[in-house]
């Protein structure tokens, strides 16, 4: 959740928030294109174009890392330079954000999140990230989409509050559908196809695409294990995407069809991605356990126990397993000052507001009201509360409940709004980013050697054998290079 300067409402799209708090979802869906001629034509890249700052806000931002966002272009033309598109434009972005995740909009925009970036082997992994969504792009996937939605649509569905006709409904979508879930599996293959291709001619061990999904795999298992849920061995659990292991099986065929060799080199992206932000990114907030706190605005609060609480990179969301949701944002003032009046003149303008009252949170003036909504077509019981921060702005909890359902979620949502508070000087700077560190194995060092390094880590040592490619009962060799998650 970034700095308020911006002046805008502080909202996220609730399928790239949800995206961000789940599993891997690498691979996913471009975007449509109302083209359906040339691949590079005047519309598609209008397209591209018109949406690349969308994208942008909704993932984070680009990084920052000059390095690292240079060694990604110079990558991803290498690639696009063995196809039939080598002259068309194209345009490779890493986005600032821990979702493990990459994708494509019409006109040769590619993107990768640097949540990917940290669990891949090599370079030839990272070229097979780019290979895939490149093929994508030349395969004119996004112009056979067969949807209505535009990418506008898509990006605006967020969970902000929303009254009258459209209610506050996409809070029901934390459980449901997400952006990302729109290549069939014939398209996701074919892609799969030409990637391995892309990477034959760049000179890459077309053997890397396969070990990555691998990779992705074990990492949807421990994203089960940290959450406390089972999942189904694979990390993309879409229904329009083929299972994990199909696509590591067929990705692995493919690239036996292929002259044996190719290039796995390391020292490129080791040196690309050390020091990379690892998690939580500063300028969008800290998410410790059940805590979020941004030092930059100098908040923070805490929701209860069983609640999974997910920050984005305009709004932080969480929902517990009883299928209670919140989600926390900011807004304008708007000139008003009082938070009753706020709450029912500004926020919640035409919505049928009970029990409104003035209360204070944090030493700081407050409001709370209780409404009705729908989501998906069932009833919802919703609580707001805003709180005013200073004259410009007022930061607002949006809490939901299936209908008749409040009184029992009710103490959570008040526990969660009245956890709300300024941040003192000490608790701001305790607040520190992890970092990806690049270290060499000396001797007698072990995996427990280095998990001892990153106790901030829940279960630490399966996370090291993630990012590492480590197997139980690998050894370790002097010299060797390994990636550390460091939590200063």
């Amino acid at each position: 959740m970034p700095s308020f300067q911006s002046n805008r409402n502080l909202r996220r799209s609730i399928a790239s928030t949800l995206a961000a708090g789940m599993a891997a979802l690498w691979l996913v869906a471009a975007p449509p294109s109302p083209a359906q001629a040339g691949l590079f034509d005047g519309n598609e890249q209008a397209v591209g174009a018109q949406e690349h700052p969308k994208i942008l806000a909704q993932f984070g931002g680009a990084v920052k890392d000059a390095r690292l966002q240079g060694y990604i272009d110079q990558l991803g033309r290498r690639l696009a330079a063995t196809t039939e598109r080598a002259r068309d434009p194209w345009t490779f972005t890493v986005l600032d954000s821990e979702v493990v995740n990459a994708f494509a909009l019409p006109g040769g925009y590619i993107y990768v999140t640097r949540g990917l970036l940290a669990l891949a082997k090599d370079e030839a992994e990272v070229a097979g990230v780019l290979a895939h969504e490149i093929g994508h792009v030349t395969a004119h996937h996004s112009a056979q989409r067969q949807t209505r939605e535009t990418i506008a649509g898509l990006l605006a569905a967020g969970a902000g509050l929303l009254f009258g006709d459209e209610t506050v409904a996409q809070l029901a979508g934390l459980g449901g559908t997400a952006l990302v879930a729109s290549y069939s599996r014939e398209q996701e293959t074919e892609a799969d196809e030409l990637g391995v291709a892309t990477l034959e001619r760049a000179g890459y061990d077309p053997f890397a695409m396969a070990t990555f999904l691998e990779t992705l795999r074990r990492d949807s298992q421990y994203a089960g294990l940290r959450e406390g849920r089972r999942t189904d061995g694979g990390f993309d659990f879409f229904a329009s995407h083929p299972q994990t292991e199909d696509r590591v099986r067929h990705a692995a065929d493919l690239a036996r069809a292929r002259p044996p060799g190719g290039a796995r080199p390391r020292e490129p992206y080791l040196a690309a991605i050390d020091g990379m932000i690892y998690g939580d990114s500063p300028e969008n907030g800290f998410v410790r356990g059940r805590t979020f706190a941004h030092p930059g605005l100098g908040i923070s609060f805490s929701v209860p126990e069983g609640y999974s609480l997910l920050n984005g990179a305009d709004q932080v969301i969480a929902k517990s397993k009883s299928g209670a949701a919140l989600a926390f944002d900011g807004g304008p003032a708007g000139g008003v000052r009082d938070p009753a009046d706020y709450l029912a003149r500004v926020w919640g303008k035409g919505a049928s507001l009970q029990g409104l009252q003035a209360t204070t949170i944090g030493g700081l003036p407050a409001a709370t009201a209780v409404t009705r909504g729908e989501t998906g077509g069932e009833a919802a019981d919703i609580r707001l509360v805003a709180i005013r921060f200073d004259n410009d702005t007022f930061y607002r909890f949006t809490f939901l409940a299936p209908a008749g359902g409040l009184a029992r979620a009710d103490r959570d949502f008040q526990a969660t709004a009245n956890s709300f508070h300024r941040l003192t000087r000490q608790e701001a700077a305790q607040l520190q980013p992890r970092r990806l560190r690049v270290v060499a194995v000396r001797p007698g060092d072990s995996v427990e050697t280095f998990v001892r390094r990153m106790p901030q880590e829940p279960y630490a040592e399966e996370l090291f054998r993630i990012i590492n490619d480590l197997p139980p009962g690998t050894p370790l060799a002097p010299g060797q290079a390994v990636k550390l998650i460091e939590s200063r």
